[in-house]
């Protein structure tokens, strides 16, 4: 038994970074129907950034919030640069040019600072939490922020107007147009927000995965994985099903003697096919119906 909710509780520590990683991934997908492929390249650069900053003799929570500011900023120019004038484009190029980003990104990083494996350091080490064998401080600690961050993003989005004129746009951008929402300035905040959540993503899970330009390869899928089994027109499916990933996938690998910990990905790329074939539009997700 506490074999079993130890588990239960690195799942959930764990899920709460996949959660974050969803979560930027459906603001996106919500704001130009399509998926980002780049988004975990974009967060690995971001950390390099907080790395580098830190490296400088920045103290690592100004680092952090430093890095966060920035990322936001790359994201809102980025949309304005590249992503909104091939939004009339085919989905192809788009598509195409996601993956020309995320080669992009991977490649800068790894010229910029190598491809060496490096630390990045802990705010809060890796002592027993409380002195319990459950969880350590940094995984209770990348728990409380990634909460702390999703609690504001709800006050947010449901109680400040910027927030309510995001939704508005993403939901229905022809009558936002209509009552004088900038549908076009919601889509670049979206895409920093959007950045700076995948930036916090990055920095929290650094230190138990090691810096390098791949390191969240496998991270983004179980993002794409949570973002999926909540649904993709659902911020709230994304947060559920990100935890629900990460609960999954360390019950998966304990209790299932083949899977261990070199096959935890299938788990993912398992729960994606599985979603698709049942429930196409996830656990939360809103059947959208167009009339013809």
């Amino acid at each position: 038994m506490e074999l079993l909710i130890q588990q239960i509780a690195s799942g959930f520590a764990t899920g709460a970074i996949y959660a974050c990683v969803a979560l930027s991934a459906v603001m996106i997908y919500q704001a130009i129907h399509h998926i980002n492929f780049a988004q975990g390249e974009m967060a690995m650069f971001s950390t390099f950034i907080a790395l580098q900053l830190i490296l400088w003799g920045i103290p690592y929570w100004l680092a952090f919030v430093m890095t966060t500011v920035i990322s936001f900023a790359g994201g809102l120019a980025l949309e304005r640069i590249m992503i909104r004038p091939l939004l009339r484009s085919s989905a192809f190029l788009q598509v195409v040019m996601f993956i020309a980003l995320m080669t992009l990104f991977n490649s800068g990083a790894g010229a910029i600072w190598g491809h060496t494996v490096r630390t990045f350091p802990s705010p809060f080490g890796f002592k027993p939490f409380l002195g319990s064998s459950l969880i350590s401080n940094h995984q209770a600690g990348m728990l409380g922020i990634s909460l702390l961050i999703l609690l504001l993003l709800f006050v947010f989005f449901r109680y400040s107007r910027v927030g309510l004129a995001m939704t508005a746009a993403a939901a229905d951008p022809v009558s936002a147009r209509l009552v004088g929402v900038r549908v076009g300035w919601m889509t670049a905040l979206g895409w920093g927000l959007a950045s700076a959540i995948g930036a916090v993503a990055g920095m929290l899970v650094a230190p138990v995965v090691y810096l390098e330009p791949n390191m969240m390869m496998g991270i983004l899928v179980y993002g794409f994985a949570g973002a999926v089994l909540g649904g993709l027109t659902s911020p709230l499916g994304a947060v559920v099903g990100g935890i629900l990933v990460g609960i999954i996938e360390n019950m998966a690998g304990t209790y299932i003697p083949v899977i261990g910990t070199e096959l935890r990905l299938t788990i993912a790329l398992l729960v994606i096919i599985a979603m698709l074939l049942i429930r196409p539009r996830g656990l939360f997700g809103r059947l959208i119906v167009e009339r013809v």
